[in-house]
Formats: C-alpha cells, sequence, structure tokens
C-alpha cells in the first residue's frame, strides 16, 4: 500500500549542495517528505525518511530567517524548512513530529488535538496563548509607539505582555509570565521590534524577552511596520501596510511579461485593502502591490498565454479598478474559495 499523504503545500527549502534557498512543493506522507520543484511534477527532487528523524523548531540557525525548521534524518542530514507564517509553520511541524513519533511506536499517523511546549509545562499550549493574546478585544493591544526618531506600527512593549499574562491569570507571578513570554518569542510568535529588544533577543542569557517599557515587541502575523522620518512620497506608501492581515500563504502568480509562473508569498490586509506579493525565498520587502479597492476576482478555467504543463486547476483572477488584470494559482479548489472570498470581502470593504 502506498504511504497515506497527511499535508502538502509550497515551503522554502535550502539547498543541501549550494546556500541557496528555493520555493518547492512539499508532500508529507506517514514514512517521509517529499519534495518537488513544480506542484506538477510527478517525480520528487528528493525524499527525506523520517523514520529515526528529529525536528527541531524554532530553528534559529539563520538570523535573518526566521520562521525556519529543521529536519534531521538517522544518517544526521540536515534539512531546512521556511514557512510562510507562524500558523503554517505551527501546522507543519505539529505533523511532521506527530509522524514521527507514530514511526517510532510502530502506529498508524493520527493527529493529536494540541501540541505541546518541550521548554514549558505539558498544561501550557502556546498556539492557544497566541490566538488569546491577538483576541481583538481581550488581547494586548496593538500601537504606534515612537522611539529613537522611528514609529513603529502595529506593537507593544514587554511590560505591557507580561502585565496581560498576569492579568489574565496565566501567570501567578512576573517571573513566570517572563517564561511564559521567552517561550513566546523563542517560539516565533512575538518578534523583537527595537534595539533594545532585538539586543535582547540575540543575547547568550535563558530568558530573552525583557519586561521592561522601551523594549518593543509584536504579532508575527501582524500588520507591524517601521517607519523614519521621511518624504511624504515614502509614508504614503508605508499607508499601504497599515491594515490587520485578514489572510496570508503562498500562490503561483503568473508574469505579466513572461507569462511564466512562480511561487509568491501573499499578504492581504483590510484598510487599506492591499494585496502585497513576496520572494518566499527572500526577504521582507514587497515585489509589488494589488490595490483591491472596487476591484472583480472570479474563479477561472483558462488563462491566456500560460503554458500549457502549469495548468494544474484552482484559477481565479483580479482585476483592478485600473483595469490590470493578475491571475493566480491556489493549490486546492478549497484555497481558491478561501481567497476569493477574502478578497471580495475586503475590496468592498477596505479603503
Amino acid at each position: 500500500m502506498e504511504p497515506e499523504e497527511i499535508r502538502e503545500g509550497y515551503l522554502v527549502k535550502k539547498g543541501t549542495v549550494l546556500n541557496s534557498w528555493k520555493a518547492v512543493w512539499v508532500v508529507l506522507s506517514e514514512d517521509g517528505v517529499e519534495f518537488f520543484k513544480k506542484k506538477t511534477d510527478r517525480s520528487p527532487k528528493g525524499m527525506i525518511p523520517l523514520k529515526g528523524a528529529a525536528l527541531v523548531s524554532p530553528c534559529q540557525d539563520f538570523s535573518k530567517r526566521t520562521l525556519v525548521f529543521k529536519l534531521t534524518t538517522e544518517k544526521k542530514q540536515d534539512h531546512f524548512f521556511q514557512a510562510s507564517h507562524v500558523e503554517e509553520r505551527e501546522f507543519w511541524v505539529k505533523d511532521i513530529k506527530r509522524a514521527i513519533t507514530c514511526l517510532q511506536g510502530g502506529k498508524k499517523f493520527a493527529r493529536k488535538s494540541t501540541r505541546r511546549s518541550i521548554r514549558l509545562a505539558d498544561t501550557i499550549n502556546l498556539t492557544e496563548l497566541y490566538t488569546l493574546m491577538k483576541d481583538q478585544d481581550d488581547g494586548v493591544k496593538e500601537l504606534k509607539l515612537e522611539q529613537e526618531n522611528r514609529v513603529f506600527n502595529h506593537c507593544f512593549t514587554g511590560v505591557t505582555v507580561v502585565d496581560w499574562l498576569i492579568s489574565m491569570e496565566k501567570a501567578r507571578n512576573r517571573p513566570e509570565a517572563l517564561m511564559l513570554a521567552a517561550g513566546l518569542l523563542n517560539e516565533g510568535f512575538v518578534q523583537p521590534a527595537g534595539d533594545r529588544a532585538k539586543d535582547g533577543a540575540e543575547s547568550a542569557e535563558l530568558t530573552t524577552f525583557l519586561d521592561h517599557t522601551d523594549a518593543l515587541y509584536y504579532f508575527a502575523d501582524s500588520g507591524f511596520f517601521c517607519e523614519g522620518y521621511s518624504s511624504d512620497e515614502d509614508v504614503l506608501l508605508k499607508e499601504e501596510f497599515r491594515g490587520n492581515i485578514i489572510k496570508q500563504g503562498c500562490l503561483l502568480k503568473q508574469g505579466h511579461r513572461r507569462k511564466n509562473w512562480k511561487v509568491r508569498k501573499f499578504i492581504l490586509r483590510d484598510d487599506p485593502a492591499f494585496m502585497h506579493y513576496y520572494d518566499p525565498t527572500k526577504g521582507d520587502e514587497p515585489l509589488g502591490s494589488i490595490h483591491l479597492r472596487g476591484s472583480v476576482v472570479t474563479a477561472v478555467e483558462f488563462v491566456p498565454d500560460a503554458k500549457k504543463y502549469n495548468i494544474d486547476g484552482n484559477l481565479f483572477e483580479i482585476i483592478t479598478s485600473d483595469e490590470v488584470h493578475y491571475f493566480l494559482q491556489a493549490s486546492t479548489s478549497e484555497e481558491r474559495k478561501e481567497w476569493i472570498k477574502a478578497i471580495q470581502a475586503v475590496s468592498k470593504s477596505g479603503k
């Protein structure tokens, strides 16, 4: 019998020979991880056996890359993968760890309801805690804070986090709250924003989270951005990033000139209504943005000028108010429906 497929999707993988990072299509089965150059390829570029393997997450071997996890085979070969956002990494890590555990015990794969933290007590679930912290009504409030001639948007102080954990009875005292906050920081749920917080995160101390009013942090999946005092044009550009993140993930995008398809990371924000796209293998600077106010998005079955081998269904088109056409491809029909629904809602309500 063929091994059951558990999860599939786009991840960025570090080359085993060269140090280049490339977006690949990854398929997790009960006994291994296969990765393909393209989703439509029939033969994988490689296969990583899970028997005897170990997984490390977060992997902090690369200072400029967050959301990386490391999969080490029984023969001590390291494979590095990078997700596009926190939830995506958590889904992959949870399922890979469970697959490894099931292999060790000779059991068939079955998901557990929650993932336990290794560093913290068994009763602590950092994923659930992160969700509570991001709650619009009762969570940690995201603010615009000024520090050293820079403005930090959608962030908060270390003191705010510690106070919230105690007030919500997630910790009995400040040292306990500090341990929880350090766990959130180390797992990538919370990121350091200003220089003070970054210095603390990169220090050799066990507890890297700082309980200070001048230590700034932000949620990994928030609309955080930093701006200096600059020209009006630059400030206008930064306005695009003020909205809350509604949805994010990787999609295939057709280029406007060469008509070739490439994996891009997309972040959809609501007010103002913008969809930014990035090269998932590189930094946080967007390659471009789509202003969605007044746009039309529909599912399509055909794309002009598309090469035949790239057509694999689940296509949709965005037509902006300026009559610019964008052709995108989701991984599944369900994912296509989710993106279309989210974009339609933002295009009607956002500025």
